[in-house]
């Protein structure tokens, strides 16, 4: 299949490791310029590198003009932004017993408010061209919300609505807009929610580990280039007539429709 990705600009938050550089590497694989960005420049950096075309930039996007500055390099270096994903690093655990006010603020802060400034800055280009995509990268707890982790729950939640409605006001300009929301996939970022689990627990994050295994359907854990590929279709032409969807990546693990 042809994604039509050759020669596009891409701009990939949160693109050190994880999610984020699987992402980074399969839209250079299918021919895009990639601008990975994170507050770790360093780790950017040495992974643009290693890929065709692509520059490492580093960036705190909670910074409120970080985003600006970040879409700007890239189209000096590139030109105009046709791909945008969203992404970024996860809230501490807690539950909605303890959940205060401030913490709801502090994980805007962190999934929400970055976001629609990137939105804000490559919005206005990719409608006047009649090209873009802008593909979120979610959790699960959108659609299920998951025990211990109600700051991720609730902010992300606020942002697939406003993606949600969003992707209804730009389809007509050529513009799509979706969520692809991972289950257990082996990254650091479950490592270490598995570990907090079995803290809690009082069993061993072998032991987590194995009992979310036997709850997904599939029987294991996804690994990063599997969900990157479903963003890669996505980002891609092929994916013109979706849009305001929410794509799960889970193995089977949510039961709803």
């Amino acid at each position: 299949m042809d994604t039509g990705l050759q020669g596009r600009t891409a701009i990939v938050p949160g693109s050190s490791s994880g999610l984020g550089l699987a992402v980074a590497r399969s839209l250079a694989a299918e021919g895009a310029h990639v601008v990975l960005a994170g507050r770790r420049g360093d780790l950017v950096q040495a992974e643009a590198a290693k890929l065709p075309s692509a520059v490492g930039v580093e960036v705190d996007l909670t910074d409120p003009d970080a985003a600006a500055l970040l879409v700007a390099e890239a189209e000096q270096r590139f030109g105009p932004v046709d791909v945008l994903v969203l992404n970024g690093g996860g809230p501490p655990p807690g539950t909605a017993d303890a959940f205060t006010p401030e913490q709801f603020a502090t994980a805007v802060d962190l999934l929400v408010q970055p976001n629609l400034r990137l939105v804000a800055a490559v919005l206005p280009g990719m409608r006047e061209r009649g090209f873009g995509r802008i593909v979120a990268v979610g959790s699960t707890g959108v659609q299920q919300p998951i025990n211990g982790l109600v700051a991720s729950n609730a902010a992300r939640g606020a942002l697939a609505g406003y993606l949600k409605t969003l992707a209804g006001e730009v389809a007509a300009d050529g513009v799509t807009v979706n969520m692809v929301l991972p289950g257990r996939i082996d990254t650091d970022r479950v490592a270490v929610l598995d570990r907090a689990v079995a803290e809690r627990s009082g069993s061993s994050p072998e032991e987590q580990r194995a009992l979310a295994e036997a709850s997904i359907p599939v029987g294991r854990y996804g690994t990063p280039e599997e969900f990157a590929a479903v963003v890669t279709f996505l980002a891609g032409t092929a994916a013109s007539y979706v849009t305001g969807e929410q794509v799960r990546c889970d193995g089977g693990m949510i039961r709803a429709h």
